[in-house]
């Protein structure tokens, strides 16, 4: 085969391509407008609670694929306590059951917020003992606020992992202590530090939103 009969058919390849490109991102710019159009057929109330579903279907699809860059509509939200608290509301929208009159969006934006405090802005000075660590979580204003209604209660929940947990008030925040009996654990304790600890759990999702359903503060 001569190079010119090669570049020849290297060129109606890519030709070929980007054909098909073209039309799959015309069908999918059909189908959202198909969408929209018969969703402007059935009302304001219809129109926003089919919103609110694609939305959440959306935000699912980006859980199983990663991104959704193929649709050619951005996904992020560009904060990330406005995408939490987004992704809550578009959850209640599409659920029948959501009893509005006991939804409270503003404590679950204030926990947000003690959340961002605690991450952010504490000082945590970690001293490492033998079956596991000694954290002493400091901060003024706010900070120290939040320091002692999300350690403290983080404190419970860990303690039902079966490590020994225990807290102490200091005049600027809390300490923090977290130890195992089982060598392994008390390494992986040391390991992780206070943000490692913090985070364990699958807890925080399901805890937002039973906060905003206002079940508890």
């Amino acid at each position: 085969m001569s190079p010119s009969w090669k570049i020849g058919l290297a060129a109606l390849g890519l030709v070929a391509a980007t054909s098909f490109a073209a039309a799959q991102m015309t069908s999918g710019h059909h189908s959202m407008h198909d969408r929209m159009g018969a969703m402007d057929s059935k009302g304001p109330m219809q129109d926003h609670q089919r919103m609110m579903e694609e939305m959440y279907k959306g935000m699912q699809g980006m859980g199983q694929h990663g991104t959704m860059m193929q649709s050619g509509r951005p996904t992020m939200p560009g904060q990330d306590a406005f995408g939490a608290i987004q992704e809550i509301v578009a959850i209640l929208e599409a659920d029948p059951n959501t009893d509005w009159s006991k939804v409270n969006i503003t404590v679950l934006r204030e926990h947000l917020i003690d959340m961002n405090d605690v991450t952010l802005k504490a000082v945590a000075s970690e001293r490492k003992l033998d079956t596991g660590i000694e954290i002493a979580v400091t901060g003024e204003g706010r900070t120290l606020d939040a320091i002692k209604r999300m350690v403290l209660a983080h404190a419970r929940e860990l303690a039902k992992t079966g490590w020994s947990t225990a807290t102490d008030d200091l005049p600027n925040g809390v300490k923090l202590t977290v130890t195992s009996s089982d060598p392994k654990e008390a390494m992986k304790i040391k390991g992780l530090g206070f943000m490692g600890i913090m985070v364990r759990g699958g807890h925080h999702q399901l805890h937002h939103l039973a906060m905003a359903k206002g079940e508890f503060g």
